[in-house]
């Protein structure tokens, strides 16, 4: 597909880093699938892996975490 950000390149499978911020957690999650522009390096995820972010960032906050690194496990 054609990047929506920068209009000139294509997007192409690739592995993408995820930082996510809530209230006083950061949560970075490495590794993620992706499908990455390979002219500006935006960066679009599945519905699918988007849930599973957002379920593992949920999770940090709700444990009290300050910052947490994880690798991605689909």
């Amino acid at each position: 597909m054609s990047c929506v950000l920068c209009k000139h390149g294509e997007t192409r499978p690739g592995l993408v880093t995820v930082t996510l911020q809530r209230g006083e957690t950061t949560v970075v999650l490495k590794h993620v699938p992706a499908d990455v522009c390979d002219n500006c390096g935006e960066y679009y995820l599945s519905s699918e892996v988007a849930g599973q972010v957002m379920d593992k960032a949920e999770a940090a906050v709700r444990s009290g975490a300050e910052v947490e690194i994880v690798k991605f496990a689909a």
